[in-house]
């Protein structure tokens, strides 16, 4: 039961996951979270780091899917339209159920497919609970009093993973 709270892998940012790493791992199918993952939640669109990353990755063959919890279907299709990937809002992570149905939609299977996102609670627990990969990331902006207890809340799973590439596990969240 604990196992579904801890992330397999865990960086700093979802720019410094390499190519090479996916590859390794075997992955051809990204599933992503939107807020705080991709881009913090007042930013109108993907950093140029973030387009970058995707492309690079999508000129290798991976594919991407965002599945987020949000109900503002605007502002997900505005960061799917902008990276060319589909996605799903309303998720209701952590139910593994958004995660499958992207899969599903793509035709990957749970072996092929990771899911990164800045959450424990909702982004590691559906990816755990839906068996693939599961990769948190430190959340690129953290500006509500409850998110940031939420994930103070969160670290000792963020600390229990054992495979950290460049994550601090400090609260080092605002920098």
């Amino acid at each position: 039961m604990l196992d579904a709270f801890i992330p397999l892998y865990a960086f700093r940012e979802i720019t410094n996951i390499s190519r090479g790493f996916l590859e390794r791992l075997g992955l051809k199918f990204l599933i992503l979270d939107l807020d705080n993952t991709i881009a913090g939640y007042k930013e109108p669109s993907p950093p140029e780091s973030v387009y970058k990353w995707v492309a690079e990755l999508k000129e290798s063959g991976m594919q991407f899917f965002i599945v987020s919890n949000s109900a503002r279907k605007e502002r997900v299709g505005t960061f799917s339209q902008a990276l060319g990937v589909d996605e799903i809002t309303k998720a209701r992570k952590p139910s593994p159920d958004g995660i499958i149905h992207a899969m599903d939609a793509a035709g990957f299977t749970a072996g092929e497919s990771a899911f990164i996102g800045d959450q424990v609670f909702t982004d590691m627990i559906a990816a755990n609970r839906a068996g693939i990969v599961s990769i948190i990331v430190k959340p690129r902006r953290l500006t509500n009093p409850f998110h940031t207890l939420r994930y103070t809340l969160e670290a000792p799973f963020r600390a229990m993973c054992k495979n950290r590439f460049d994550y601090k596990f400090q609260n080092d969240f605002h920098q």
